[in-house]
């Protein structure tokens, strides 16, 4: 399989499971298939609340000889309810136990942005960037990276901005970025940016995230699988839409990890590492309007909170 390498010489496989959205219930039966399949990179996080039952999976994967733990990659997050420098571990500790890992391949910061409790529902519920720095939070990453706890460690969902303020005063450089992308948010000046300071690039809500919660959604929002230029693309090459923009994402030298607990369509997404996409096709891509973000951030910008848009998104 295609990866990105990092400095140390370690890659990641370019294609992964994401797990976010997948019901317990669903995502042990996932990531079996997954791995039988032939993924060997699983995308987790505590606030997706089924870390246990991928843990569940990842044991009996090993038990069966499907995989053994070398060969495979697992990335999770340490959530906004933890950014104190002293919380980190703890938070990385809970996660492993329960993954039933020793060690995470990749620990990234979800976000960048900190809160007293695993929820927030109004204002007081924040921790200001003044109360707890993120430089605090990445003083916290770079310990678990000293104790072995993770043999790499990155962010999710910041911006240059951000990115810069961690990249100018750290001791272990962030090497990774997970942020939403997809041709409706191609993000091309942020990825630019991160690869020419060193740091690796994951897509997320790589087909457009059609299936998060109402309170997520907008009303008049576009449908990027029923997008036209990209209908037309799967029919040329006889492929589905979702092959299209996963081969996309891949094109671009970016991590992608599309999300599904079906066996058929977990299985028709890992072959889209066989899709090649022409100059035409990627001129078509580059021509579709937006942006759009189907992960707006505004659940973290009430009236009231310290953080706003602007602090997110560049």
């Amino acid at each position: 399989m295609k990866s990105v390498k990092f400095e140390n010489g370690d890659e990641m496989p370019i294609l992964g499971l994401g797990t976010w959205k997948s019901k317990p219930g669903e995502v042990y039966d996932a990531v079996l298939h997954a791995l039988k399949c032939g993924y060997r990179h699983i995308d987790c996080a505590p606030i997706y609340q089924n870390e246990k039952e991928v843990g569940k999976a990842l044991q009996k994967a090993f038990k069966d000889g499907i995989v053994t733990r070398e060969e495979i990659f697992v990335t999770s997050k340490l959530w906004n309810n933890a950014h104190k420098k002293d919380q980190v571990i703890p938070a990385l500790e809970k996660t492993l136990k329960d993954l039933k890992l020793d060690y995470l391949d990749l620990y990234l910061i979800h976000w960048p942005v900190a809160q007293k409790e695993v929820n927030v529902s109004q204002p007081a519920d924040f921790l200001s960037p003044k109360e707890v720095p993120l430089l605090e939070t990445w003083e916290g990453m770079e310990e678990a990276f000293h104790e072995g706890l993770t043999l790499h460690i990155g962010v999710s969902n910041f911006n240059i901005k951000n990115l810069t303020e961690i990249l100018d005063n750290c001791e272990v450089m962030p090497e990774m970025n997970q942020v939403e992308l997809h041709p409706l948010l191609p993000q091309n000046d942020l990825i630019e940016f991160c690869h020419e300071n060193g740091v690796q690039v994951t897509a997320y809500s790589p087909l457009g995230s059609t299936d998060r919660t109402a309170a997520m959604k907008k009303d008049d929002e576009p449908n990027l699988m029923e997008n036209e230029t990209i209908q037309s693309i799967a029919k040329k090459h006889n492929i589905s839409p979702a092959q299209v923009l996963i081969a996309w994402a891949m094109e671009r030298d970016t991590v992608v990890i599309p999300k599904s607990v079906n066996e058929g369509r977990i299985k028709e997404n890992f072959e889209s590492l066989k899709v090649e996409l022409d100059q035409v096709d990627l001129e078509k891509i580059a021509k579709i309007k937006g942006p759009y973000r189907f992960v707006d951030g505004t659940f973290w910008t009430m009236e009231g909170s310290p953080y706003k848009l602007e602090d997110l998104w560049d």
